[in-house]
Parts: C-alpha cells; structure tokens; sequence
C-alpha cells in the first residue's frame, strides 16, 4: 500500500507546511511509549525489535519512576506511602471490605459447626436448607448487585454505583452484626438474609470498582496519558488485590478474637459465648470502615463520571444507552462469551483450590480438632494468594506478556496441578507425599491470582467501550458467580476424588476460549476503543483505521472475520488530526457561548496553543488537501483489498 503523496513538485511552502504539521503533532499522535521514532507502532515492529523496544520503554519508566519516589521520600519520607494509600487502598477499599466479609462467612462455619453440632453437622435442630442457604443465598445476592448495579452505574453513573454499593454492604455489616432468632434454625434463616441483603452491595462494587478506577487512570478525558497506556491495568488490579488484604486481615482477626474470647487458647471445646462474640465483633469492625467508605464516595469522588458523561454527549445520549449494549452483544458478542465463560470457569476453579485445605490439613494434623489449625494454614494460603495478585499487578501491562498471556497461562497451570492428584489422589494424600500436595495446593493459589482471578476482573471492564463498561463488566461478573454456584452445589452431590476429575477440564477450556475469543489490550490506548466504537455506533464500521482494530489487539476469531482489515496508520493519522481540528473548533465555540464550564470536557493537554494556533493559520487549505489526500488513500487501500497493485 502506497502512503500519502505529496505533489510531484512541491512547492518550499508546501514542503514547509508538511514540516511543520508533522513536528507538531508527531509527539502528540506518535507518543515515544507506543511508537519508535520513525513512527511504527510497537506491535507492527519485528519481534526482536518489538522486545528490545519494551524493555527500553519498561527501563525507562522503571528509573521515571524510583526517581519520583525518591523525589517524594527527600521531601517527606512519609509521602510514598501516602500515594500508595490514595491511588490503589482507596480505589480497593470496598473490595477490600468485601473480601474480609465474605470470605469470613467460610471461615466461621468450623467455629460455628464445632459449636453447634446439632445444627451443622447432625442438623438434628435446624433445617438442613437454610445451613445450605448460607452460600447460595450469598451468591445469589451477589449475581444481583452485579447486572443490577452495573446496569445503575451506565444509567445514573458511577459515583452514584459506588455510593449506592457502600450504603448498602453497610447497612448489610449492622444486620450480619445484630442477626438474631428465637430459635438457633431461625437465627441461621436470618444469617443467610442478611447474607443476601450484603451480597447485592457486594455485587456491585465488582462494576463499579474496575470501571471507575479504569476510567479515572485515563483523566476522565478524551486523550488517554502515557500513565494510562503504560499502567491501567497496574491501576485495576493493584485496586483488586486489596481483596487479597481483605482475607489476611479477616483470617487474622477472626485468630485474634478467638484466642481474646476463648481465653488465650485456640484448643476446643469452644463456649456459645466465644463464638458469638467472635462472629459479632468480626462483622462490626469492618462495618466502621465501610461508614467511612460512603462518606468518602459521597463527598471526594464528585467526578467519578466524568468519563461516562463525556462518552454519552458524544453520542448524543441521556440516561441509559441502549443503543450500545444491543450492540455490544450482537458485535462484541464473542467478547462477553470470552469474559464471561472465563470467569465462570475461573469461580468453578477457586471453589476446587478449597478442596485441597481439608485434605491435607486431615492428613498433616490427623485427629486435630482445632479450628485455630485450619485457620493458620488458611493464612499461609491467602499470603501465598497475595504474592500472586502483586507480581500480577506488576506484570499486567507488560506487551509482551500482558492480560492474555497471563490468563492462558493461569488457566493451564492450575489445570496441571488438578489432574496430577485427580489421577493420583491416594499416592498424594497418603501421608509420606502431603507435602507435594501441599505444595501443589499452594501454587494453585498463587496462579489462580497470577492469572485469571486477576485479568477477568480487569478485561471484563476492558475490552467494552465506555457506555456500557459497567453492564458488562456486571454480567461476566454474574456468569463467574454462577460458576461459584454450580460448584457449591455440585460437591455436594459427588465425592472428593470425583471433584479433582470434574475441576480441571474447566480450567483447560477457559484457556481456549481464552486464546480463540479474548483480545489482547495490553499497551491499547482506552481513547482508540471509543473512537472505533464511535464508528460502529453510527454504522461506519469502515471509517475507523487506528490501533484499535490492529491485529494485536484483536482476538483470534475477530483477525479471522477481518475485523482488521481496514488498519491503516497513515489514513488514521490525518483522521486524528481533523478530530483534533473539529475538537478546537467546539472548544473555541463553547468559549464564545459560555465563558464558565467551557473547558470542561477536555483534559490536560488535549490541545496545546502551538496546535491551536495551526488549526487557525491552516483552517480551508489543509482542510481541502486534508481531504483529498485521504480520499486517495481510501482509493489505494482499495485497489490493494481489489488485488490491483
């Protein structure tokens, strides 16, 4: 294909103009972290070349950034840690809550079952539906929160979503720490209620979290920075891991007030009083945190939807856009199948890691009855969880291993260290080799973070335009619950080793659905997937040429249908530059109709004055040769689609 040619004999003014077009907006439309200095994109780069050109952009970003720390710490030792607080614990903090609550509800039931035989283990005094209700109702809570409000945070916007979810875990947390009965089966039915009402806010803050953290790492505006292309999945998933943190510190209390109400021992018989109190005051300390929550999300996130807002006046949209999401499943149908099936897989998956705990704690502590012994090596797993959910933190934005890579390589990893005992369960639960099936429980963990638990959270928000992040992030997140309840309920029905043989087929077919359905954003500028979505909104579908349909950042079956096919750097390059023209010119507009507000819509270094003052010296010729030149191209591209050339 040829690229723009300028005329036979340009003239000085001419090749002057060029000149100065391309100094101007080169560094603006070529940025150094995504394109060499001859401007190829890094994915069209060989693949020797492509790697030596990471890590140079990953080496220098790495000293970028030790120096700003450094910086920070000779002004404030302090100050790092502030940042960190306000850029990942915040964003994370209701996920944080949440995963101490939940994950607490399986961490109490051997308190509770060794203090009340006859209502968990005989199940002589309470209905054996309601004990099993305790998870399905959870669950089930959750799957509603997660389409219900994710469908509130596309309509209402986010920070409303964020609230609404805060309000609701807290008044959740005050009936979990009050859930009481006359009889103990009417306090169990209570138990599992007051599960549900907590699983809805729980829901939710899955869209919420991953859809307003993704957005404000790109500044809410409509050029994306070379922050958000080089670590917004570092930003999302630093923000999830705090989930992690939320079962250390839920094991960790729940140790502690044990051995405050049980007199200093860990060892049974355990008193109503210890349980009660421990199961009470577990719930009633994250309840303060999470009161603290709705009052920071009410008064310090006013601009949460700022990017959703923006994304709606451009498609001239109010209140839900339905337009979008009928869309989004008959065109990015096979997305939503690749984000939801891997999450389902994925819940299906953590469900079979907790199998692993009983059995090789019965085999390492035969006769042990403590439930202090089960909780200790519970910690050691959620600090081996930990380690997983950081190096995928850290590895996430890296191109030449990214998102996609790193959920394929979860999923196979996890479905090796199933099917090795499945095939082999006596020989590794006997006690000479606990040890290796210890360690394979371990590392089942760390995976399961390093991998999909990590990278379905993120690109279900992803890989969806702004619109309908929300909704679709809610959905895939439902579809993973519905793993999370196929599991609980199918193990009840099939015995262990049979589990071990069901459990790792999922793993393996999510890493095909992976590979074949899922694209690759890593390195993709956010701004590129919501220009192309704007052309397919409008049914232009053709006119869209960035990087957003190039092949690396589509997935196997979309290169296979030809969505690529209309890449082309060089018409998208003067494309962008008439956005910017037509950008300038509302902007100008906006600033003679309504001085205050008038810039409210574009960010930091959308445009600088050196670019506007181009647009006002150059508004009818380059207009007319812009045009031209772009009609030609789209002539070429077609005589090469022809076979002409």
């Amino acid at each position: 294909m040829e690229d723009f040619k300028q005329p036979a004999n340009p003239s000085p003014e001419y090749r002057q103009e060029e000149l100065d077009h391309r100094a101007i907006f080169n560094n603006h439309l070529y940025p150094n972290d995504s394109y060499d200095e001859n401007g190829v994109y890094w994915a069209d780069m060989p693949f020797l070349k492509k790697a030596k050109f990471v890590a140079k952009v990953d080496a220098e970003e790495t000293k970028r950034e030790w120096s700003i720390i450094g910086n920070m710490m000779k002004n404030d030792p302090l100050s790092p840690i502030g940042a960190y607080f306000r850029n990942y614990i915040i964003p994370g903090m209701g996920l944080g809550l949440e995963g101490y609550v939940l994950f607490s509800i399986g961490n109490l039931e051997p308190l509770l079952s060794a203090v009340y035989p006859t209502c968990w283990s005989s199940k002589t005094e309470c209905n054996p539906t309601w004990i099993a209700a305790v998870t399905y109702l959870e669950v089930c809570g959750i799957i509603v929160g997660q389409i219900f409000v994710g469908v509130i945070g596309d309509w209402l916007g986010r920070r409303w979503g964020l609230i609404q979810d805060a309000a609701i875990m807290f008044l959740g947390l005050l009936m979990l720490t009050a859930a009481w009965g006359i009889t103990l089966n009417g306090w169990i039915i209570c138990y599992a209620w007051c599960l549900f009402f907590y699983g809805v806010g729980v829901g939710g803050e899955y869209p919420m979290t991953a859809t307003s953290g993704m957005e404000n790492a790109s500044g809410s505006g409509k050029v994306s920075s070379r922050e958000d292309r080089l670590h917004r999945g570092r930003k999302v998933t630093s923000a999830f891991l705090m989930q992690g943190w939320g079962q250390f510190w839920n094991q960790l209390i729940l140790i502690i007030l044990l051995l405050v109400f049980h007199h200093g021992s860990g060892q049974p018989p355990y008193s109503e009083v210890a349980a009660q109190w421990t199961y009470r005051v577990s719930f009633a300390i994250p309840a303060v945190g999470t009161l603290w929550l709705v009052y920071y999300r009410t008064y310090k996130m006013k601009a949460a939807s700022k990017q959703l807002a923006h994304a709606k006046r451009k498609a001239n949209v109010t209140g839900y856009d339905v337009k979008s999401l009928k869309l989004t499943f008959s065109y990015f149908g096979p997305r939503l199948f690749a984000t939801a099936g891997a999450w389902f897989a994925n819940d299906v998956f953590f469900y079979g890691n907790k199998l692993f705990q009983s059995q090789f704690i019965s085999v390492l502590s035969p006769g042990d009855k403590s439930v202090i012994t089960g909780w200790k090596y519970n910690l050691i797993n959620v600090c081996v969880s930990l380690v997983g959910y950081y190096l995928a933190s850290f590895l996430i934005d890296n191109k030449l291993y990214g998102r996609k890579w790193m959920q394929i390589v979860g999923f196979l990893c996890d479905f090796v260290l199933f099917v090795v005992p499945a095939f082999n369960y006596k020989f590794f639960t006997s006690p000479q080799h606990i040890q290796a099936f210890q360690a394979m429980y371990f590392l089942s963990s760390f995976f399961n973070q390093f991998g999909p638990n990590s990278v379905t959270f993120l690109v279900a928000a992803e890989v969806f335009p702004t619109p309908v992040r929300a909704s679709a992030h809610g959905f895939s997140a439902a579809v993973g619950k519905l793993g999370a309840l196929l599991a609980s309920v199918l193990y009840n029905y099939i015995d262990t080793q049979t589990k071990f043989y069901v459990v790792p087929w999922f793993g393996l077919a999510a890493a095909l659905i992976t590979y074949v359905f899922l694209p690759d954003t890593t390195g993709l500028d956010l701004k590129e997937l919501e220009r192309w979505w704007r052309c397919v909104r409008e049914g232009r579908e053709e006119d869209y040429h960035g990087v957003a349909v190039h092949k690396q950042h589509l997935s196997k079956w979309e290169n296979w249908r030809g969505v690529g096919k209309h890449y082309n750097p060089e018409i998208d390059y003067h494309q962008r530059v008439e956005e910017m023209r037509k950008d300038y010119a509302e902007m100008q507009a906006a600033v003679a109709d309504e001085k205050d507000g008038a810039h409210e819509h574009m960010t930091e270094g959308d445009l600088s004055a050196e670019m506007g003052r181009y647009f006002e010296t150059t508004e009818s010729g380059h207009s007319e040769r812009s045009g031209l030149q772009m009609r030609k191209s789209r002539a070429t591209e077609k005589r090469v689609g022809e076979g002409k050339f």
